[in-house]
């Protein structure tokens, strides 16, 4: 099959032709049909992420079940499914006391001397967050996937495997985003339209985005945000705390900066949430006033992919999208075949694209 190979850091991905293995007892085989362009990726790609390559990196898929285990009972070949990195085991305390998203997933990786599961002239390429959705198929786990509505354009569905369900699942999940309340959201890509998306959903009485791009906060407004400021050009702690009259009740981090993060603290109010969404490099540390923020009492979290037990909450976003209550279509902004991945990340870097799309034949 067609992969895209990350071969060395900083560098353009490779399209290759890799071997694929046969499924074991409980593995799944799923023909791509999209995948969403995840800043995680470009994470790893720049060196922030520690993967050694080769890697097949891509996290957010969408497909067609293509052939099962002989141990796998809830999918079967023709089923539509999405992917996503919060495999479970199923039999861990995070598992068994309903926090599979912590879980890590790693009963769910073949052991060490099986075949692997993707390789190139007897070499194992590396497996990213128990996926690699950017090839023509996928060798998975079965609690890596969910299976969807066979109404559902997959190219939408893509989405929620990993922005949507991180963004839409921050607010209603970590956050609990309460009706009335009043939200910022630092960061306008696929994460952060999520959040907003969210807290639109949650009942917020006002949604105040934040992005230094102008058009991203165009479209922030369109999914729900009711207040737009420039990061570039304002200071964005200030003007939250005099639209809120003192802050807000939830503010949303979900670019992954240091700096950023501190500002989030800095716009709420007293009691409120302060809520980490993007991934940081493992270098980045948080800096915050110990004493005021102390003495506010405000909470600072984290949210790690929406706080997810995704068989449940992705067959609800499908529900909530095909109702018209979750709006993905607006966020897409471009559909790149599998040969031309790098210009997605090209259209990424340069903060062109809410989302992008590959799409498989």
């Amino acid at each position: 099959m067609k992969a895209a190979v990350m071969r060395e850091f900083k560098a353009p991905l490779e399209i290759e032709e890799v071997e694929i293995s046969t499924p074991g007892p409980r593995e799944v085989i799923v023909q791509m049909k999209a995948t969403g362009v995840c800043h995680s990726d470009l994470h790893v790609i720049d060196g922030g992420l520690p993967l050694a390559p080769p890697v097949i990196l891509g996290h957010e898929p969408a497909g067609i079940v293509e052939a099962v285990g002989s141990e796998v009972i809830a999918f079967k070949k023709g089923d539509p499914v999405i992917g996503c990195l919060s495999a479970f085991c199923g039999n861990c305390e995070f598992c068994a006391t309903g926090r599979p998203n912590l879980c890590g997933g790693e009963a769910t990786k073949r052991a060490a001397g099986e075949p692997p599961r993707l390789s190139k002239d007897g070499t194992e390429i590396a497996q990213f967050a128990h996926l690699s959705a950017f090839a023509e198929q996928m060798l998975v786990h079965e609690n890596a996937l969910v299976k969807v509505r066979e109404d559902v354009p997959l190219d939408r569905a893509a989405l929620i495997g990993c922005g949507v369900t991180t963004g839409v699942g921050a607010a209603l999940n970590t956050a609990k985003v309460t009706p009335g309340s009043t939200c910022v959201v630092i960061g306008c890509g696929g994460v952060g339209l999520s959040a907003i998306q969210g807290c639109r959903i949650a009942g917020a009485s006002r949604i105040i985005a934040v992005d230094t791009e102008h058009w991203k906060l165009e479209l922030a407004k369109a999914l729900g945000a009711t207040d737009g400021i420039d990061g570039s050009s304002a200071d964005a702690v200030a003007e939250v705390l005099e639209i809120t009259g003192g802050g807000a009740d939830y503010a949303f981090e979900c670019i992954g900066l240091a700096a950023t993060a501190g500002q989030v603290v800095g716009m709420i109010k007293k009691g409120g949430m302060a809520i980490l969404v993007g991934v940081m490099p493992m270098t980045a540390n948080i800096e915050i006033p110990g004493l005021a923020f102390l003495m506010s009492e405000k909470r600072l979290v984290a949210s790690l992919m929406g706080s997810n037990s995704f068989r449940v909450d992705m067959p609800r976003y499908v529900d909530m999208y095909l109702s018209g209550q979750l709006k993905l279509d607006e966020m897409i902004s471009d559909r790149f075949p599998l040969a031309e991945i790098n210009e997605a990340f090209d259209k990424m870097r340069a903060g062109k694209a809410a989302r992008s799309v590959i799409i498989f034949d």
